[in-house]
């Protein structure tokens, strides 16, 4: 799935193209994704112009001045800058259209979602897939007294809490598991049991495994490509990510992968208490 890292290459890669332009024709070639497309989307914007791009959590939003276009690339899930007329493949499902150049939503699985949030209704926060996620990890608020504070009664794995993303929004599985080991943090430790100064190196951890990987244009590991089409490559670096029973590369431990909430963990005994 792309994650906060992922979503911000995208985002990144379409701004220079997109912001400031109008919409001139809305192309949907099915009813919905996950959840069916918004009444009248066409209607709320062609001929609007597309003020600026955003991001919260792993939610792109495409800000209109009467709302917002929220975009969440799923599973496996693009966004791709293109000629006005590339033909459309299979599962190419969403076509906005900017004059001679368009943005087209690719999603083979059908996980994603395309909604609106109209200007109406309030600020964009309000929406009811936003205003409950957690500070936003690249930002000042996110620190390691917040951390510590809000887990002071979560006996739950700290990699649960991690993707819990009511705490925090945006550290997904791949970005928590590289984040954990570089503190030196056990994923199965509980989060109430973990000290302040140990939060403190964690924060660092995470902000700095996030800002390598946009860096380094995310993580391609099924279908993900940036705006321009290009792959990723941060998973050359990983250091336990979908590395099981690979030699862990600072103590040539074997990496052990275990099940946390469905979700696959990836960490080294050795350098992870």
């Amino acid at each position: 799935m792309p994650e906060l890292p992922e979503v911000e290459v995208t985002r990144l890669g379409l701004a220079p193209h997109i912001e400031g332009t109008v919409v001139t024709d809305l192309i949907l070639r099915r009813e919905g994704l996950r959840w069916p497309f918004p009444p009248q989307l066409k209607e709320k914007i062609v001929g609007q112009r597309l003020q600026k791009t955003g991001r919260r959590g792993k939610y792109l939003l495409l800000h209109f001045a009467t709302g917002t276009v929220l975009v969440h690339l799923g599973m496996t899930g693009n966004l791709r800058v293109m000629p006005t007329g590339t033909p459309a493949q299979k599962h190419d499902h969403v076509d906005i259209v900017l004059g001679t150049q368009l943005i087209r939503l690719t999603d083979p699985r059908r996980f994603g979602a395309m909604l609106w949030h109209d200007a109406a209704d309030g600020a964009i926060e309000s929406h009811l897939l936003l205003r409950h996620l957690g500070v936003e990890p690249l930002q000042d608020g996110f620190d390691a007294q917040l951390l510590f504070k809000q887990t002071r009664q979560r006996s739950a794995a700290i990699k649960q809490v991690l993707l819990a993303g009511d705490i925090v929004v945006g550290v997904g599985n791949i970005y928590a598991s590289e984040s954990l080991f570089q503190a030196g943090i056990n994923p199965k430790t509980a989060a109430n049991r973990i000290s302040l100064k140990r939060y403190q190196s964690l924060v660092i951890a995470i902000r700095q495994i996030l800002a390598a990987a946009i860096v380094q244009g995310g993580s391609t590991l099924k279908d993900f490509v940036g705006a321009d089409g290009k792959t990723g490559y941060f998973q050359q670096n990983y250091f336990v990510y979908d590395r099981a029973g690979e030699p862990c590369r600072v103590c040539q431990g074997i990496i052990r992968h275990i099940k946390q909430g469905q979700r696959s963990s990836f960490y080294c005994v050795n350098c992870q208490k």
